[in-house]
């Protein structure tokens, strides 16, 4: 019996010096090498190298005194993330954009740890980031009051991710001028369709007009939905789920005759056989593939991308004008519109969580604070310095060309950094000078910024970003958007397939309404007068 007892106070002291028998090998390795050793999964682009190869993400760790073994996840992350949180086994840390969600701090309550007193205590590049910068602590704010998840502000993104793209070299060629509506569009893509516009000889090989592969679950970047603009209704997000504000009034375009035109439009440009056959169905890859061509033979007349180098490559991106948006006709008096994307480019939602499991919190926070501070964020948005970032010596910074020639700097950034999937904070004072593909996008905006600067961002944009629901709210308007989306976005290719929209419209309308729209354009309207009055 002593001998047991002897045992058994062993045990008790070796729990008190070592937090826990249990993990006795962990904290001696913490203690034998003066550094942290945390888990975590980083959400990143397929592009993206080995994270372990990224020297800033090493240098930051070492700063903060952690080794941080980290989970690459480039696909299936809802699936993986709903086995996950189910089981309650949550890495240290989770890095990507809106990887969990509100929606999820709600349901797994308890799971993720409230950052307010850490950031307090240990984390000053984010406070310095909430102070300049009070939008960001609205969108890390729950309506508990507390942080589980945190932002990104990175400053130098325009205001729409979406520019449309014409082949001016096809323009010349065939003798065109620029389309100034939906009229012109159509004759200048039939055009391109019958008469060899790139000149190969074969008059089969031109793509007329192609776009990004369209969601189930709605619209993004580089889809035609941006045409919608054309009609005077201001999108925002690319379109998302449809939801817009005109005049401080929240609608849905599903249901508006304006889009009903701009679904007609797309199914006479695809009944003339104007639009890739494959549009609905290829992948990503496919399409920017389509877009580079056959070596200098371009394949696509008419397209949306984010900037020349990287929708067209090198090669043939001189062959290609930035377009200003388009009327719907030629004799209309609505004012032209466009999608304003910026709060949706330069801020980032829940980009980096902690575990409330974590056993050194502290260690953790002060990571997260190594990527808040902006000469970090920078080489988290562009690349470590030396390979993708040139410290000129007085204070500024210059963004280098891809050290591999052939590579266009979007996907130079892409594969070697977290780009816009990481945490970061870049300051309004940080002097940076961009690189040549985001200077172009800028320049490439240009064509744009007449209608873009006539938009009220007040009364014709949902602030979405800057809004959390409650519970109640968010859990029904999701169970709303699911059957929503699951009708509106099959009927959208089936119409511009297949035609029908005349026939089917008013039937499709009232479905959407028995389906619930109407509670969810209350619901956010509520919500929208509430913001607009909190900041007035």
């Amino acid at each position: 019996m002593k001998k047991f007892s002897l045992i058994v106070f062993i045990c008790s002291l070796m729990v008190i010096l070592f937090t826990g028998c249990s993990n006795n090998e962990t904290n001696q390795e913490e203690a034998e090498d003066g550094v942290v050793h945390l888990t975590g999964i980083i959400l990143k682009h397929p592009l993206t190298k080995d994270v372990n190869d990224i020297e800033w993400l090493k240098e930051a760790e070492d700063r903060a005194g952690v080794s941080i073994e980290w989970e690459e996840v480039t696909a299936d992350w809802d699936q993986k993330k709903g086995a996950m949180l189910a089981g309650s086994d949550i890495p240290d840390l989770i890095v990507g954009p809106n990887a969990i969600t509100d929606a999820d701090f709600a349901r797994f309550t308890g799971l993720f740890q409230d950052l307010t007193e850490l950031i307090d205590d240990h984390a000053p590049n984010v406070q310095k980031m909430f102070d300049e910068k009070p939008e960001t602590k609205i969108i890390a704010t729950q309506l508990d009051e507390n942080i589980y998840g945190l932002p990104k502000y990175q400053r130098f993104w325009p205001d729409t991710g979406t520019r449309q793209f014409i082949n001016q070299e096809w323009l010349d060629n065939l003798g065109l001028d620029m389309p100034t509506n939906w009229d012109e569009l159509h004759e200048v893509l039939l055009a391109f369709k019958e008469q060899d516009a790139n000149g190969s000889g074969n008059p089969n090989d031109e793509i007329p007009m192609d776009f990004a592969p369209v969601g189930t679950g709605g619209f993004g970047f580089f889809h035609p939905t941006v045409l919608l603009g054309s009609t005077g209704m201001t999108i925002s997000g690319g379109g998302g789920q449809g939801y817009f504000v005109e005049d401080s009034e929240v609608k849905n375009f599903f249901v508006d005759e304006r889009y009903k035109e701009h679904v007609q439009f797309l199914n006479r440009l695809w009944a003339d056989g104007l639009i890739n056959s494959e549009v609905f169905t290829q992948e990503y890859t496919t399409y920017q593939s389509l877009g580079r061509g056959d070596g200098s033979t371009a394949k696509v007349g008419f397209t949306f991308g984010w900037e020349k180098t990287d929708r067209f490559g090198n090669e043939l991106a001189s062959q290609y004008t930035s377009m200003p948006q388009i009327a719907a006709s030629a004799n209309q008096t609505e004012d032209l519109s466009w999608t304003y994307d910026y709060n949706e480019l330069n801020y980032g939602v829940n980009m980096v969580q902690m575990s409330s499991a974590t056993e050194n919190k502290e260690a953790a926070m002060r990571f997260i604070n190594e990527l808040y501070d902006p000469e970090v964020s920078m080489q988290v948005l562009f690349g470590s310095l030396g390979t993708n970032i040139e410290d000129n010596g007085d204070g500024s910074y210059t963004v280098l060309p891809p050290e591999d020639e052939q590579m266009d700097p979007g996907t130079w950034k892409w594969t070697t950094t977290w780009a816009d999937n990481g945490p970061m904070y870049i300051s309004d004072s940080l002097d940076l000078i961009l690189g040549e593909d985001m200077q172009d996008v800028l320049g490439q905006t240009e064509p744009l910024n007449d209608v873009l600067s006539n938009i009220d961002t007040l009364t014709d944009v949902y602030p979405g970003i800057f809004i959390k629901y409650s519970d109640e709210d968010n859990n029904q308007m999701s169970l709303i958007n699911t059957d929503f989306m699951n009708l509106a976005m099959a009927k959208y290719s089936q119409w511009i397939t297949e035609g029908g929209i005349e026939n089917e419209w008013d039937a499709y309308v009232a479905e959407i309404e028995r389906i619930g729209l109407q509670t969810n354009l209350d619901i956010m309207q509520r919500y929208y007068d509430d913001y607009v009055q909190s900041i007035e």
